[in-house]
């Protein structure tokens, strides 16, 4: 069975990816303060979209990647309006 490179460092990426998926689970459930839990958040959507370019890179299909620019949008919206109701919460 002969791979080639480009296969066998795509496989490796996503093994470093769902290792960095369950380090930040693990920190979005262990979080000490809401700020940990904030971050874990943003890099769990940061990972899934790693995932969803690597999956398309993979699969050689480019709209994959409308997907992943439309999650990072949601992302920073979500994190902005996060920030902003613990600002007027906590003062």
């Amino acid at each position: 069975m002969e791979y080639s490179i480009s296969i066998v460092v795509l496989i490796i990426t996503f093994s470093f990816l769902l290792a960095a998926l369950v380090l930040a689970f693990i920190r979005l459930l262990k979080g000490p303060s809401i700020n940990d839990r904030i971050a874990a958040m943003d890099v769990i959507a940061i990972v899934v979209m790693g995932f969803i370019v690597v999956y398309s890179v993979l699969i050689e299909k480019e709209i994959y990647l409308d997907l992943a620019v439309i999650i990072s949008l949601i992302s920073f919206i979500g994190t902005v309006a996060v920030s902003t109701y613990l600002k007027h919460r906590y003062g």
